[in-house]
Parts: structure tokens; C-alpha cells; sequence
């Protein structure tokens, strides 16, 4: 079944989230690929073009050894032609297809971009498996690892690939100038191409000389230049286009229009970076993986600009050292941060080989750039990003000279304007408590119905787990389910959402959600509560104690209003058994060769029933990464609510 946004009920309701700004703009951008059909830019000739933008002598070097080894790794599984995207793994990597999709079969039409149903998944294929091996991020890491290793064969088989896409992939035609998120991150991925190949001998006849490179990198830009993402969908895509748009015209700065992209770019990522994150330094899409995207990309921008020469405004740095804290202070023990909203496993610079800790990577990065403080958690694990990233990127104690720059003292257990609140206890038990905001702009296009809900691990395990994405296009069934209220670890009324859904990538009508209190003054015992107006003119209050000394995590859902139908979710991780009795479930797993329990005790003014992997509708499911999902362990109880009633749930820890 295909998800069917170009349906006209499906506009409708997607133009009224815009204002006349943004309407005025998309009605420009279609005059405009109406104009460049049949009157398509034409790219400026370049002479004398050098690529100075390198690497800082002794960079490389800087590699730990066991980073370089897992680079090694995965750049020779790459030669082999074998890669996972996804949850699909290919072996045709050697000689890719850019327009095909392994997982349906199907090959994307051509044809001019903009014609391109590129939503439509009967007729394009899964897009996500299309789009991402021309983010050409697979390409950086067989860079990086000629730049480790100085073996020519990576290089050769980048400049290889590299002509075999631009060949298949001229200006304008076919899937891959559709989306400008895409153009963005290749842009940088080209960007870190040519540096880390700059000892190959072939490398400046790849790129500087080479009229076809040259032509494309002009037209990533004019692209980018005349499409940016507007209003309402100016998220995490806008970041992208800026930061690839910014480092495209610091590092290749080779054509007429270079100086103003340069310039407009840097004012728009200055003016996103901000306006895509809270004060608190957390990002306002409430979706983890993209706080992870948007400080990958703003940290490459900013080393492009340190590469440069180029001023950057204080306020970009300032954010990123924002989202570097925040991100230090939400990680759990084992440095994994919530699973919150949508996740695409999106990444903004790849440089390092699998097993590589996306999120301790970054807190590496932040330590080197920024400086830890002594709140933050312990990073012990290494990468090859952070020391190439450290070499460009100007220490922030000098660059911050003489700016008063408050952080925080300790480590914050509250984001006020986020209303993401982490109460912590003994043995790594670690609660989130969601009483935030929808999401972001008016249509929150990665938001998740989840107000109030509650995400608790036990050392680094989930036992009570936010289910997390799986799809976005494609298969509308599940992206309904792990978006859904039911979804997610909170109480649903009369089987509907507390926020109104409009597509796979729309809301039309946002709960609203306040916290009414945080404690976690008291050592012994750390209290949350907050409320939403979801479910008019019921409301649902939800209370959360973490006592230390039993160990327990203990919820207290309150509803006020008419008669309605109640179901109370509570989505179990992977790794956890249930054995469920009545309103009583113990809970087993192992965590490093240890027997772990748990016992859930759940209101018994519900009835209550165990789900895993059921598929009519989808409920028990469990999705560890995009395009993945496993079968889980869901309880679910059911009953119904009258005037004001109050179901207790407490999760006790045993043992260690």
C-alpha cells in the first residue's frame, strides 16, 4: 500500500499549516521548475581552480589505532561491494545501480526531477534506499581510509564511483535532485572527499580539473540557492542544505556566485541552528537522532569555516555548545540518549567504520572543541571523525575569549522548554518523562503522539522503551502504529491519537502538554508531573516517583472527564521476557552475562493482556533502526474511566 500524499484532501490540509509567506514562496519555487524544464541554468566555465581546504599536517596521524582498524574493516567490506542500508543488506555495491531499490526491485523513473513521484512507492521503490547511497557517505569512509592507510585502491574506487554517478545523474534529471536535504549532505560528503584524498595523485583531476565535478558542484549549488526548505518545513532539511550549501562555497570556491552562497548560507545556517534549538540546548524537533544531525552538520560547517578563513557569528558556536551539554547531560550510562519522535538514522559526516558510538563520538568531539565538564559522563570509546573535525575546528576557550558563556554547574535533570525531564537512580536506572511540546512548526512533521509517556532503562537496557519509527513512506500501517498514542509507553482514550494526524509527516492538531512540577532536590526520591489537553475535556495528569532506596519507578495516571474507553500501554524492550499474571508481570533479561529482573505491578482496575510481533493491526513491535523492527513484548491493559480515577503502575527493580 502506498502512502498517498498527493491526494487533494492531503494539500489541502497541508497548505492550511502554512502562512501567506511560505505560500507565496512555493508558488515562486513551481514557476520557477517550470522555467528551468525547458530553460535549464547553465554552468559557469572555471580556470585555475586549487583545492586548498586540507587537512592540518599531523591530523591523520591523530587516529587511534583501534578507529583506524575499524575503518580498515568496513572500507574493505565496501570494496566488496557489501553494505546494509537500513535493514537491507546489498552485495552490489561494487558496480551500484544509483536509481535502483534492492528491497521492492523497482528502479526509479527518469525523467525530469520535479515530474518524479517520488513518494509513491509502486512506482519509485522505497526512496530511502534510493537516496541513501548517493549521500555518498560510504564514499568518505573508503576516503578516510586511503588517507589512514595511503592504499590507492579506496582512491581509485571513490574517483570510479564518483564519475559513475555524476554520469547517471546529470542537472535536474531523476530522483536525486528532488530533495534538497540530499544535495546538502552530498555536497559536504564531496567536500570531505577531496580532502581526505588530497595525498592521491588523481585527486585534482577528479574534482578542480575535471569540467563534469565542476558542473555538478555548481549545480548542487544553484539548486540549493533557488529551493531552500521554507515555513513549515524548515526543520532539520534547512540545517542540511545550509551546512552542505556553506561548505561547498568555503572549500570549493571556484565560480562567480561562490562569495554570496558563501555569505547567504552562512546567515541562514546562523539564523536555523537557533531557531531550531531551545535555549536549553536540546532540539525543538524532540526527535533524538536529529539533535545527533543538526550538531554533526553544525560542527562541519564550522570547521569548513575555520578551514576557510571564514568569521563565523559567536551565536553558531554558542548552539553547539548548547546541544554538546545537553546531549552530555540526557545520555543514559552507557552515553544512549532518549529514542524520541522520529529516527532515520540520518547522519550528517561518516567517517569512521560499524561499531563506531555515534553519540560517544560526538561527546568526544564536543570535550576537543568545546572542553567537558565535570558533570559530563566518561567517554572511554575513540573515533577517526573527532580528531579530523578537532584539527579544523579552532578550540572554543580561544575563539569564546572575552564572551561571558554561562554552562551549566551540574548536570541538568530538566529541560523547562523542552519539558524533557531524567530522573536517575542507584544502578543505572534512568526515567525520561515527556511533558514537551508537540514537536516543531505547525505540521511537527517528526513528532510522535506520545505526550507523557515515560521511557525507563536499568543499565543502558530498555524495559520500559519508547518503540521508536521502523518507515516513514511506503507502508502507512506501521508508520500509523510507531507514531501512534498506543505506540508509545502512555494512556490512550477511545482509540484515538491525543494529536490529530494529517499524513505521514503532518499533524493538524497539537496536544498540549505543561509540567506542572519537577523535584529532584531529594536524593532518596525524584519526582515529575505534568498534564496534556489531548482528549478534551478530559485531561490526563501523570505523576512519576523514582525512590532510590526500593528501587522502584512508580506512575500514577489520572484522568478527569465523561466516560471513556481507556488503554494503558507499556512497550517492553527487546531484550526483556514477561511472564504476566493478572496485573503482575516479572521481568527477566541479561545484561554482560548477568540474570536481571524486575517486577511489574499494574493497576488492577484494567484488564490486561501480553502482545509480541502481532501484525492485524501491528502491536508489539520493537524497532531498533530504520527500516528494522523485531517483535516485543507489549502490555496493554484496558477499562474505562468515569468522573476522576487514578491507575497505579510500579516498576521494582531487584538485585544488582
Amino acid at each position: 500500500m502506498t502512502v498517498n500524499s498527493g491526494s487533494a484532501g492531503w494539500y489541502l490540509r497541508r497548505l492550511s499549516r502554512m502562512g501567506p509567506r511560505e505560500v507565496g514562496g512555493r508558488v515562486g519555487d513551481a514557476v520557477r521548475r517550470r522555467r528551468w524544464r525547458s530553460a535549464r541554468p547553465v554552468a559557469p566555465g572555471v580556470t585555475g581552480a586549487r583545492f586548498t581546504a586540507v587537512l592540518p599536517a599531523g591530523a591523520v596521524a591523530a587516529v587511534p589505532p583501534d578507529a583506524a582498524k575499524r575503518l580498515v574493516t568496513e572500507a574493505d567490506r565496501l570494496m566488496a561491494g557489501r553494505a546494509e542500508f537500513f535493514g537491507v543488506l546489498r552485495d552490489d555495491l561494487a558496480d551500484p545501480d544509483w536509481w535502483h531499490d534492492p528491497k521492492t526491485g523497482r528502479r526509479a523513473p527518469e525523467g525530469y526531477a520535479f515530474d518524479v513521484p517520488y513518494r509513491d512507492e509502486d512506482v519509485t521503490g522505497d526512496i530511502k534506499q534510493i537516496w541513501e547511497p548517493s549521500r555518498h557517505q560510504y564514499l568518505t569512509v573508503l576516503a578516510a581510509a586511503y588517507a589512514v592507510t595511503g592504499d590507492e585502491r579506496y582512491a581509485e574506487r571513490v574517483a570510479g564511483h564518483l564519475r559513475s554517478w555524476w554520469a547517471s545523474n546529470p542537472p535536474l534529471r531523476g530522483v536525486h535532485w528532488v530533495s534538497g536535504i540530499e544535495l546538502g549532505i552530498r555536497l559536504l560528503s564531496w567536500v570531505w572527499v577531496r580532502r581526505l584524498l588530497d595525498g592521491w595523485p588523481g585527486a585534482a583531476t577528479l574534482f578542480e580539473d575535471n569540467p563534469v565535478a565542476l558542473k555538478q558542484i555548481w549545480h548542487h549549488q544553484r539548486w540549493l540557492a533557488a529551493f531552500p526548505s521554507r515555513g513549515s518545513s524548515a526543520n532539520n532539511h534547512v540545517v542540511a542544505e545550509t551546512a552542505g550549501q556553506f561548505a561547498a562555497a568555503c572549500a570549493f570556491g571556484w565560480f562567480p556566485s561562490s562569495a554570496r552562497w558563501r555569505d547567504d548560507a552562512l546567515r541562514s545556517l546562523e539564523r536555523q541552528l537557533r531557531a531550531n534549538t531551545f535555549l536549553s540546548g536540546l532540539n525543538r524537533e524532540l526527535a533524538t537522532e536529529y539533535h545527533g544531525l543538526v550538531l554533526e552538520l553544525g560542527l562541519a560547517a564550522v570547521a569548513e569555516a575555520d578551514a576557510a578563513g571564514v568569521a563565523v557569528p559567536p551565536t553558531v558556536r554558542l548552539v553547539l555548545l548548547r546541544m554538546t551539554d545537553a546531549l552530555a547531560a540526557v545520555v543514559d550510562d552507557r552515553l544512549r540518549p532518549p529514542r524520541q519522535g522520529d529516527a532515520d538514522d540520518g547522519h550528517g559526516l561518516v567517517v569512521d567504520g560499524a561499531g563506531t558510538d555515534r553519540w560517544a563520538s560526538l561527546l568526544a568531539t564536543g570535550d576537543a572543541v568545546f572542553g567537558s565538564l565535570p558533570w559530563w559522563p566518561a567517554v572511554a570509546a575513540t573515533d577517526v571523525r573527532t580528531p579530523l573535525l578537532a584539527a579544523l575546528i579552532r578550540p572554543y576557550a580561544k575563539e569564546g575569549a572575552g564572551q561571558a558563556v554561562s554552562r551549566p554547574a551540574s548536570r541538568p535533570a530538566h529541560f523547562s522548554d523542552a519539558g524533557l525531564t531524567v530522573l536517575r537512580g542507584p544502578a543505572g536506572i534512568w526515567c525520561r518523562c515527556d511533558g514537551g511540546p508537540h514537536g516543531f512548526l505547525s505540521i511537527a512533521a517528526h513528532a510522535h503522539a506520545d505526550a507523557l509517556s515515560v521511557e525507563v532503562r536499568h543499565d543502558g537496557v530498555d524495559v520500559l522503551a519508547d518503540p521508536g519509527t521502523f518507515c516513514y513512506h511506503g507502508q502507512p500501517a506501521w508508520r500509523r502504529y510507531f507514531r501512534s498514542t498506543l505506540g508509545h509507553n502512555t494512556l490512550e482514550l477511545d482509540g484515538a491519537d491525543q494529536s490529530v494526524s494529517g499524513g505521514p509527516f503532518l499533524w493538524t492538531r497539537h496536544a498540549r502538554s505543561r509540567v506542572l512540577s519537577v523535584d529532584v532536590s531529594d536524593e532518596g526520591v525524584s519526582r515529575w508531573c505534568a498534564e496534556h489537553d489531548g482528549y478534551g475535556p478530559s485531561v490526563h495528569r501523570r505523576r512519576v516517583e523514582l525512590t532510590a532506596a526500593s528501587r522502584e519507578v512508580r506512575v500514577v495516571d489520572e484522568v478527569r472527564g465523561p466516560r471513556r474507553a481507556v488503554r494503558l500501554s507499556y512497550h517492553l524492550g527487546p531484550a526483556v521476557a514477561a511472564d504476566l499474571v493478572d496485573d503482575r508481570a516479572v521481568l527477566t533479561w541479561t545484561r554482560d552475562g548477568e540474570e536481571r529482573s524486575a517486577v511489574l505491578d499494574l493497576p488492577g482496575e484494567l484488564s490486561w493482556r501480553a502482545h509480541r510481533g502481532e501484525t492485524n493491526p501491528p502491536l508489539g513491535w520493537y524497532s531498533p533502526g530504520f527500516g528494522r523492527k523485531e517483535p516485543a513484548t507489549t502490555l496493554v491493559g484496558t477499562g474505562f474511566t468515569d468522573g476522576a480515577r487514578e491507575f497505579t503502575t510500579v516498576l521494582g527493580f531487584r538485585g544488582r
